[in-house]
């Protein structure tokens, strides 16, 4: 049986996660790979901190050097998160001609590029399965499996912590802002949510899939994103009237020739797959020109099922090793296609309003959008008045451009009879 040495970086949730599947699953592991794997070496900072799991205090080291010096060392996991340090030692593990696995999202969506050009000169691996998406293994499939295929759009629930605060939203009538101190103690969104809530998260991983699905580099900070802290009751209610679920969506369509993508919250409808998916569980729904429809479905975070995805990614890197085959870029992630990056493009949008009830107000909203060749598709009147005799009124419009749209509420404020935009939100067709 060979051994495969193993440096590891960070000893945080997910470390933890993949310690504990290698050695839970050491016999079911070497039995399947005839692989006996061995993390020697883990880069711990405060190794006198209790980290909740019993790990040999000889295995501990506090300084980078120490693993990527270490000859016998084939494999460094990369497992401390963010974009700096972790590029750097990421790189700086490939110069010394050790193989890379990480779950970092944020490393991989900025400096993937740069991290896969050097593994490719330096004739090594670099593999991140587990940076989309937890143990769910979709970057994979859709680079082995599924190659064959043109796709045409994807669709993600990509952040687990924003789906479960939805979900509660949803079944159990709560605030935003009572579900998410809710997460918070639960251990489903951290102290500080911004990365999560704002949609942020959930940028990084789709810029991963645009890049494996559609061959084009679109950098996470030009991904039009917004969060989920501005969704109420109200619109989850409205919502589900016009037979729809709000989930924040990471979505990209290839057609004729550009590519549009966003991640925003969105209206989905109850009879689509991704309308089922619930409380800390991702999914990814694809389209491709032989497959047609595919969904992929699990749990897209946690320290286990993102373990496992890491875990994988090591077995796959240790089999090419022992074969002497090593150099095998697998996922491949690609900047060459002819596709014209459009942002945002043109989508169907749910408006929710604030304006005086009396005649012919309804009248002037519709004038006003079909002014800017906006097409109404739905718009209800809420019957409860509020004090000031103001109501809300719920518009769906058809295919339009973000930017016209703003261009045309803002004109409809500068009419007396609006009082306020209350929330925009994309429909999913």
């Amino acid at each position: 049986m060979k051994t495969v040495k193993i440096g590891m970086l960070g000893i945080g949730n997910i470390g933890r996660g993949t310690y504990m599947t290698l050695e839970t699953n050491r016999h079911k592991i070497e039995e399947a790979t005839d692989l006996d794997l061995q993390i020697v070496k883990i880069l711990n900072r405060h190794p006198e901190k209790d980290r909740g799991i019993d790990i040999p205090k000889e295995k501990y080291v506090t300084d980078i050097r120490d693993i990527l010096d270490d000859p016998e060392i084939q494999i460094v996991i990369e497992l401390i998160g963010g974009v700096e340090p972790a590029t750097t030692y990421m790189a700086e593990a490939l110069k010394a001609g050790k193989h890379v696995v990480t779950a970092n999202k944020a490393a991989i969506a900025k400096n993937g590029r740069m991290l896969q050009e050097l593994a490719t000169e330096k004739q090594l691996m670099l593999r991140f399965e587990a940076s989309v998406a937890g143990g769910i293994p979709i970057l994979n499939a859709i680079t082995s499996a599924l190659i064959c295929n043109e796709f045409s759009s994807v669709q993600g629930i990509l952040n687990g912590t924003t789906n479960y605060i939805l979900t509660r939203m949803t079944e159990d009538g709560a605030s935003y802002e009572d579900v998410l101190k809710d997460a918070q103690a639960k251990g489903f969104a951290e102290a500080d949510p911004t990365s999560d809530v704002e949609g942020i998260d959930a940028a990084n991983k789709l810029s991963i899939l645009i890049s494996l699905l559609f061959g084009i580099g679109v950098a996470p900070e030009d991904i039009p994103t917004r969060g989920i802290s501005d969704i109420s009751s109200k619109d989850i209610n409205f919502a589900r009237e016009f037979g729809y679920t709000i989930k924040l969506l990471a979505s990209a369509e290839s057609h004729d020739g550009t590519l549009t993508c966003n991640v925003e919250p969105s209206l989905v409808p109850l009879d689509h797959p991704l309308a089922n998916v619930n409380n800390e569980f991702n999914a990814v729904y694809i389209t491709g020109n032989a497959v047609d429809n595919l969904m992929f479905y699990g749990r897209g975070a946690g320290p286990y099922p993102t373990g496992s995805a890491v875990i994988g990614d090591v077995i796959g890197e240790a089999r090419k090793i022992e074969k002497g085959a090593a150099y095998d870029l697998t996922p491949h992630l690609r900047y060459d296609a002819d596709l014209d990056f459009r942002g945002e493009g043109q989508n169907p949008y749910y408006v929710r309003l604030r304006a005086e009830d009396r005649p012919g107000v309804l009248g002037q909203i519709a004038s006003t959008l079909g002014t800017y060749e906006i097409s109404i598709r739905t718009m209800t009147q809420q019957t409860d008045k509020e004090e000031d005799g103001v109501v809300s009124i719920i518009i769906i419009v058809h295919d339009v451009e973000r930017n016209v749209l703003e261009t045309a509420l803002n004109v409809l404020l500068k009419n007396h009879s609006v009082k306020s935009i209350d929330n925009v939100l994309r429909v999913l067709e």
